[in-house]
């Protein structure tokens, strides 16, 4: 492969203004739409050393086969610009966005003679005021059910009204009391009208006014001794507090703003989008996104952002996000310009605003890893999965049995290894191992080690595992052909086949070249070369097989990257999970050595430090200031300590 692309243009022919710039294949397909405030700068970038690009970078522009560019006036058109592109052109290498769901809305019929309520999922309805999303149809019904006691508009259908203003008989739901709009006959146009305009300022947050109002009319109707109309506000009262405590009071009850929470990996993310209105959260929203190329946690904001309130009507005057993106100022710019008032992007950093977004990231972190989940436990993705890699890999069959190892260690001491077993693949959390390796020198010798350990099973089929007891047989001793059953007959008892005794397909290492060798050499040494074997480099995800000088690149979507990527996680997590239960272990057996030190001491002084490391560099007066400890007791801890 040429280092240089044959369509970079020529030093100097791409100018240095603000802009909007297309990759296309020879198709003529858009590949790709970026923005840019400098052209020139932004796209040398894409035209550096092919070696040095990110992999997936790296096949776009080697799909390519030319880049264009539009000049504009200033950074907020081409904000513009880039978005209208990526809508019309879809192109595959910029985010792709799916849904969890479609989420319904309750819109306000805003356009109609005599507006109404409705669930609906369609974001189009002209004229419409929407509020949502909700995450489920009965959480909008209820919504509306209390809403429609406080402020009584109409819900009926279209053709419902048409008939019940013409003939001038009131609709089917005004007559049982469900329907407030002029066909009930309660009230007028006009009348209706101003409870509607109640109904959406109360929806976009004016709590505080009307529960202030009604709580002052109820009091002088019942002075008055309206005892009528003072229940009639009581009802209203109580219908209003219902809906408020169906919505927690987050942020300050005058705040307005959509609060932006977002995980991500390589290759996905996961957005967890709250509407936040009169300081609470009035609706959540759920996205994930595929990512193509690599980008960075900053223009990852910006797509979002360009994502949420492209057709937008509702724009907040605050928006809370992770991180600013670089085009911040534009952004705003371009909010305004759909708000009609200032709009500010902000990042939480301390308070309840700082304490929501923890809250956001946390629902967007187990929404992510339930998307990817879900991808490897279907059935079908699972096949395929298997399938995809045998292909990629050139193995013989599908690997219905895949063991993953990871190395994990504390600035190279505590070295311990983990194997997690995923079987038709799922995984086989009864057949995890782990294990401790004493003496290392660096990781690929750890793998080394720890592979002859593991392999060295196979060849020892017939020795029972040591947590698995005797069985009997499954099937009972041989019926003779009369019949009878000779019950001097012997019962000979069978050892099930050790589950580390059975050959994996496929063994999978974390890490890359190196790590992918030491594997291989293991599986030479112990003479189980049909084993196949391969690595996944975490920060390119690529996959790396023994002797080949460049990865395999699996497509980022492929059910097969998300399985391995699945297993490499697994195993992580599981050697972590090993690591520092060993450490806990270690420090409370040295402990426990200190005249005097029992196990509920030894619990305080952990928790009250936080590390052990803290613990190990602590003078004994700081010691000493732990609940429970002594002076001599805290001089006999740091004695001890410092001479392990």
């Amino acid at each position: 492969m040429a280092d240089v692309l044959a369509y970079k243009p020529r030093p100097g022919e791409i100018p240095t203004n603000p802009g909007v710039y297309r990759f296309r294949d020879a198709d003529g397909r858009v590949l790709y739409v970026g923005k840019a405030k400098n052209l020139r700068q932004r796209l040398s970038n894409y035209f550096a050393p092919l070696r040095t690009l990110h992999e997936r970078t790296r096949r776009m522009v080697t799909t390519a086969a030319s880049v264009e560019w539009t000049v504009v006036p200033t950074d907020v058109d081409s904000l513009q610009l880039e978005y209208m592109w990526i809508k019309e052109f879809d192109p595959p290498f910029n985010v792709r966005y799916k849904d969890d769901k479609s989420y319904p809305f309750m819109a306000v019929t805003l356009g109609d003679e005599a507006p109404r309520v409705i669930v609906t999922r369609n974001r189009k309805i002209p004229g419409a005021r929407y509020f949502g999303p909700y995450p489920k149809v009965w959480a909008v019904h209820e919504t509306i059910d209390l809403m429609v006691k406080a402020f009584p508009i109409r819900t009926c259908s279209d053709s419902s009204y048409k008939r019940a203003m013409q003939t001038g008989r009131p609709c089917f739901p005004g007559q049982i009391g469900k329907c407030g709009g002029p066909c009930s006959m309660t009230v007028t146009i006009a009348e209706h009208r101003a409870m509607v305009d109640d109904f959406v300022a109360f929806m976009s947050g004016g709590d505080e006014r009307f529960t202030r109002e009604l709580t002052t009319r109820m009091l002088a109707a019942s002075a008055a001794m309206d005892y009528e109309a003072a229940a009639k506000y009581r009802d209203k009262l109580t219908a209003i507090e219902a809906v408020l405590g169906k919505s927690a009071l987050v942020l300050a009850s005058d705040e307005d703003a959509d609060l932006f929470g977002i995980a991500e990996d390589e290759l996905a993310a996961a957005v967890q989008h709250f509407v936040i209105r009169g300081g609470r959260v009035r609706g959540v929203r759920a996205l994930t996104i595929e990512k193509e190329i690599d980008i960075s946690g900053a223009d990852l904001v910006d797509q979002v952002l360009q994502r949420a309130y492209g057709d937008a009507q509702d724009v907040p005057r605050r928006i809370i996000v992770p991180s600013l993106p670089d085009d911040a100022a534009e952004l705003e710019v371009w909010l305004r310009e759909r708000r009609g008032k200032k709009v500010e992007i902000a990042v939480a950093q301390r308070g309840q605003r700082a304490d929501l977004m923890r809250t956001a990231t946390l629902n967007a972190q187990q929404a992510l890893i339930r998307y990817k989940t879900r991808r490897t436990s279907d059935y079908v993705a699972r096949t395929q999965a298997l399938t995809d890699l045998q292909d990629a890999l050139g193995m013989s069959e599908a690997p219905l049995r895949i063991e993953c190892f990871d190395i994990s260690h504390l600035g190279g001491t505590n070295v311990v290894a983990s194997m997690v077993v995923f079987e038709d693949g799922l995984p086989r959390k009864d057949q995890y191992r782990s294990f401790n390796i004493p003496e290392t020198t660096d990781d690929t010798d750890s793998m080394y080690q720890v592979l002859r350990r593991r392999l060295a099973y196979l060849d020892r089929p017939d020795e029972a595992d040591d947590r698995l007891p005797t069985v009997p047989p499954a099937v009972p001793p041989a019926v003779p052909v009369s019949g009878e059953i000779d019950l001097d007959a012997e019962v000979v008892e069978v050892k099930r086949k050790p589950r580390f005794a059975y050959p994996p397909q496929l063994l999978l290492v974390d890490g890359g070249q190196p790590q992918v060798e030491a594997a291989a050499r293991a599986l030479r040494d112990v003479g189980h070369t049909e084993i196949a074997v391969c690595g996944i480099a975490k920060r390119l995800e690529e996959i790396w097989l023994p002797g080949e000088d460049f990865p395999v690149i699996l497509p980022r979507t492929s059910e097969s990257l998300y399985l391995l990527q699945r297993l490499r996680d697994e195993a992580h997590r599981f050697a972590i999970t090993h690591q520092r239960k060993r450490r806990r272990n270690d420090i409370s057996s040295v402990l426990s050595e200190v005249p005097g030190l029992g196990a509920s001491r030894i619990k305080v002084l952990l928790k009250h430090f936080g590390s052990v490391t803290a613990l190990r560099s602590a003078a004994p007066s700081e010691i000493e200031e732990v609940q429970g400890i002594g002076p001599v007791l805290a001089q006999n801890i740091h004695t001890h300590l410092s001479t392990r």
